[in-house]
């Protein structure tokens, strides 16, 4: 693909999933550094991140974070996505919302409530701890997120991107990652990225947390009905060998269906009224706010 093809158009998506959607913007040369911050404003992430739709993204996120084996063992190990699928989608997404518009004191609230939960999530070869493990949940967080919000609204300009880049490392920093392991560069990050797409292992862990995830039938009705759909986004922006690895299967048809798919939500997800468009964003954090204040160590 040559450099000047848009990854926020989708011109590839259903060929060659995220690793194809990224080829442009990966192999440009950055400029200056992007190292990252630990205490930061997030506006131009907060753009992304208020967007209902990079909802759609979410079991992409999470099927590439469980390819790595360390995180898949501790997520099917200590983790019910067939019984709580809701609870796992508020934590994650209570956790990114309260990085980019919490205050300093929910920001520590909700990051010593994600330590508590992972200081439990270890065995004798993985740890929720481990910030390499880390790094790659907030580098799925960073690729798929801002990947969703350029194929609807087109692809960022350069400025955009480089900051967009360097305030998403709260993600990984925030969860104890050393700020130099946090790629210095957008460059440095696809090289990292495309490394770890050709050696992640996709594990019977894995495969039971897709299956959980994909197919879940204890799951409320309202719920299900939307399922196919999610099975559809997910496997047509999953790199080819991840979803060859889970054993999804694409077509002629379900690319087609896809592409159809995304053209209809570029036309209208815009035009929808902001208050719609952000309305996850804002009852995830009203929600956060009512919990801590509900409870003692969360009152000052």
């Amino acid at each position: 693909m040559s450099k000047s093809s848009s990854p926020a158009r989708g011109e590839s998506q259903g060929k060659n999933g995220l690793d194809v959607l990224f080829a442009s913007e990966k192999h440009q040369n950055d400029p200056g550094s992007s190292s990252p911050p630990t205490n930061q404003k997030s506006e131009m992430m907060g753009k992304v991140v208020q967007e209902a739709i990079i909802l759609a993204g979410g079991a992409v996120a999470i099927l590439l974070q469980v390819a790595e084996p360390g995180v898949g063992k501790g997520v099917d190990n200590h983790s019910n996505f067939a019984y709580r699928p809701i609870d796992r989608l508020r934590t994650t997404m209570t956790y990114i919302y309260c990085m980019v518009y919490g205050t300093e004191t929910e920001k520590e609230f909700i990051i010593n409530l994600v330590h508590k939960a992972h200081a439990a999530v270890q065995g004798p070869d993985y740890s929720a701890d481990d910030p390499k493990l880390q790094l790659w949940v907030a580098a799925t967080l960073y690729a798929v997120g801002t990947d969703i919000y350029q194929r609807i609204f087109g692809q960022m300009t350069e400025e955009e991107s480089e900051t967009i880049y360097r305030e998403y490392s709260i993600l990984a920093v925030s969860l104890r990652v050393p700020p130099s392991l946090w790629p210095e560069t957008r460059q440095s990050f696809w090289q990292y990225w495309d490394h770890q797409i050709e050696t992640l292992q996709v594990t019977d862990h894995a495969r039971r947390v897709a299956q959980d995830l994909l197919r879940n039938k204890k799951v409320p009705f309202s719920l299900r009905t939307v399922l196919p759909l999610v099975r559809l986004t997910t496997t047509e922006m999953l790199p080819p060998r991840i979803r060859d690895a889970y054993g999804l299967k694409t077509s002629r048809m379900r690319t087609w269906a896809y592409s159809f798919l995304l053209g209809m939500t570029r036309l209208t997800y815009p035009a929808l009224p902001k208050r719609l468009r952000t309305y996850p964003m804002h009852y995830y954090l009203k929600d956060m706010r009512k919990r801590l204040q509900n409870t003692p160590s969360g009152k000052r």
